[in-house]
């Protein structure tokens, strides 16, 4: 990145156009762990005996509590000397928009969650799964040009995700209401990942992840105590299944994602959660021996073919100059 494009970031305060450069290995393994966190995340949320929203909150504080414990002692240990000229200029701007970008988490499992109740588990998923369009959407909004290829392997994917859940829409009243709540969901997750895409230049992965869980569970506490939801008198077992899904679904899959933004756009990465389902099916004949129908395995492989089309698009250019989408997505701060 040049000083002139430094300057120019400075000055409009957007993020610097991003370097270009394949993901290595490491960070290919650090994706793929992410897919796996996020994957495990619908079997164990479905063992525990806990109000969906209530469930939510507590992978949300629980994960904003470790986060913020660690940076603790890591800013405790740090001189003041280290700190960059003009970094709290910057910090202030992005824990606004760290905090926004929580508000838009937590409204993605407000809306999503809830529709799980009203319409089918399948036309719920397929429609939360829109958010890769929603995501290149708000991605060409922002002025950036994905191509045709990019948009072709967002649609291919999706329709993968399609043959494998079987979605099974019906048009009652109530059911139509949980389809927008999963497709308002899925928008909301698109926000957040768009959000999420501006700020990790500027900051690193765990204050941005720690700011963002937290406002996400202030925000998913005010919706517990409205609605009625219990926050507490679980059974063991329950508590357990809570803090590991924190840890697969906060600590390793949503955190590892908001990594991969200093490299990857946010459409890019919103690709890649569709890997989730693919993923819970594979996991599925892996621990429970329920070995895929021919559709199902058809449904990954169209799944997996996407991902790669999207991914191995060459970065494009936006109105600016700046690079978007693809594998050539720059390198922030870590």
């Amino acid at each position: 990145m040049t000083g002139a494009e430094t300057s120019d970031a400075a000055r409009t305060g957007r993020a610097a156009p991003p370097s270009r450069g394949r993901l290595s290995v490491a960070e290919t393994g650090l994706l793929a762990l992410a897919v796996l966190g996020v994957t495990a995340t619908a079997p164990l949320a479905a063992s525990a005996q806990a109000p969906a929203l209530a469930i939510a909150f507590w992978r949300n504080a629980a994960g904003s509590a470790v986060l913020l414990g660690g940076l603790a002692l890591r800013r405790g240990e740090r001189r003041r000397g280290e700190r960059r000229r003009g970094e709290r200029r910057r910090g202030g701007r992005a824990a606004r928009l760290s905090l926004l970008s929580g508000v838009f988490l937590a409204a993605h499992f407000a809306t999503w969650i809830p529709s799980l109740t009203m319409t089918s588990v399948a036309a719920s998923t397929a429609l939360v799964c829109a958010t890769p369009l929603w995501s290149g959407l708000l991605a060409r909004v922002r002025g950036a040009r994905l191509g045709r290829r990019v948009w072709a392997g967002m649609a291919l994917a999706l329709s993968g995700v399609l043959l494998i859940g079987g979605a099974d829409f019906t048009t009652s009243p109530r059911a139509l209401t949980g389809d927008a709540l999963a497709l308002t969901g899925a928008l909301c997750m698109a926000a957040y990942l768009a959000v999420g895409e501006s700020v990790r230049s500027a900051v690193d992965t765990a204050t941005y992840a720690a700011t963002t869980y937290a406002a996400a569970a202030v925000a998913l506490l005010v919706t517990c105590l409205v609605s009625g939801s219990a926050l507490f008198g679980y059974s063991g077992r329950t508590w357990l299944l809570l803090a590991a899904l924190t840890v697969c679904g906060q600590l390793i899959g949503h955190t590892l994602f908001n990594r991969a933004l200093t490299r990857l756009s946010g459409h890019s990465v919103a690709t890649l959660t569709l890997l989730e389902v693919p993923g819970a099916a594979l996991l599925a004949a892996v621990w429970l021996g329920q070995t895929p129908p021919p559709a199902v395995a058809a449904g990954i492989a169209v799944v997996l073919l996407g991902v790669y089309v999207t991914l191995s698009v060459p970065a494009a250019r936006g109105r600016r100059g700046g690079a978007e989408g693809g594998l050539n997505r720059g390198a922030a701060r870590r």
